[in-house]
């Protein structure tokens, strides 16, 4: 099983940020079929073969997840396109 653990920072109000993060959510539900929900500032997400969370902290959000047996073989580009959502929408 592999892990990811991306930081990423921003410089947005927190309400704005709250927004983006479900942006990012909505596109890697679009992308890996995950299913998510909020648990104070913490977006927890999960599908088939992953399990993490995003976490909204001042200054920067923090990616976690555990990939599954097959998207373990994929995880460089699962993190890419974790990344790429993150700056698109967060800056």
């Amino acid at each position: 099983m592999s892990t990811i653990d991306i930081r990423h920072a921003h410089t947005l109000p927190a309400e704005n940020a709250r927004k983006a993060i479900e942006e990012v959510a909505a596109k890697l539900s679009e992308r890996f079929g995950l299913q998510s929900n909020w648990v104070g500032d913490v977006l927890n997400f999960n599908g088939s073969g992953v399990d993490g969370a995003i976490a909204l902290q001042p200054g920067q959000v923090q990616v976690t997840a555990k990939l599954g047996f097959l998207l373990s073989a994929m995880k460089g580009m699962v993190e890419s396109e974790i990344q790429r959502v993150l700056k698109e929408k967060l800056g």
